[in-house]
């Protein structure tokens, strides 16, 4: 057993280090605060935990059974990833805005923050199937397969809050530099435009 769930623990921190559109939107939300950036974070490990209950109950089968069922919830995750790249490019308008005189719109609230990272993992399709071929694999032999799922998932979703609450607190070290508005800027125009690209290629993509 502590064999398996050194492996286990060595695949989840490959895994998070893999850069995607939650590790995109972790530290985007961490330049404003890093209040913002882990609830993103907790949003999106939530998102992780109901997908790894949801393979343990053998649910997401249905979701690659169904190719129609798939490619709708391809394109509502493309729509999602493409929403959040607009609201990123304008923020960066924003940003501009305040460096040239102009207000900025009022911070938003923790809930916002939980719900972007929460509605972002949820509205991936490849996440479900992930989930469903990833953690089957740590299972002990001879474990209920249930109970050991469910435990599995929820130490993923525990470890990566630990993983990503370490950029949370990278992104706060420099926010001196981050809260230039040029750099700002900068950065969430980038940021913008990555997701703005995985969104393109998720609806793209069979």
């Amino acid at each position: 057993m502590p064999t398996t769930l050194l492996a286990f623990l060595g695949a989840c921190t490959l895994i998070a280090a893999s850069p995607g559109p939650s590790t995109v939107l972790i530290i985007k939300q961490s330049m404003h605060s890093r209040r913002s950036g882990f609830l993103t974070v907790l949003g999106n490990e939530t998102g992780v935990f109901i997908w790894g209950v949801v393979a343990a109950f053998g649910l997401t089968a249905l979701l690659t059974a169904s190719e129609v069922a798939y490619d709708v919830m391809r394109v509502v995750g493309a729509v999602v990833l493409v929403g959040f790249g607009i609201q990123a490019l304008r923020q960066a308008r924003r940003v501009k805005g305040a460096d040239d005189g102009f207000l900025e719109g009022a911070p938003k609230s923790g809930w916002h923050s939980y719900r972007g990272g929460l509605l972002l993992n949820l509205a991936n399709p490849k996440a479900a199937v992930f989930a469903m071929s990833f953690l089957p694999q740590f299972v002990p032999e001879g474990a209920p397969h249930l109970p050991a799922m469910v435990g599995l998932a929820a130490l993923w979703a525990v470890y990566e809050v630990g993983y990503y609450g370490l950029y949370v607190w990278f992104v706060g070290r420099l926010k001196s530099v981050l809260s230039r508005a040029g750099v700002r800027r900068r950065l969430e125009q980038v940021s913008g435009g990555v997701l703005l690209l995985l969104g393109v290629r998720m609806a793209l993509e069979g």
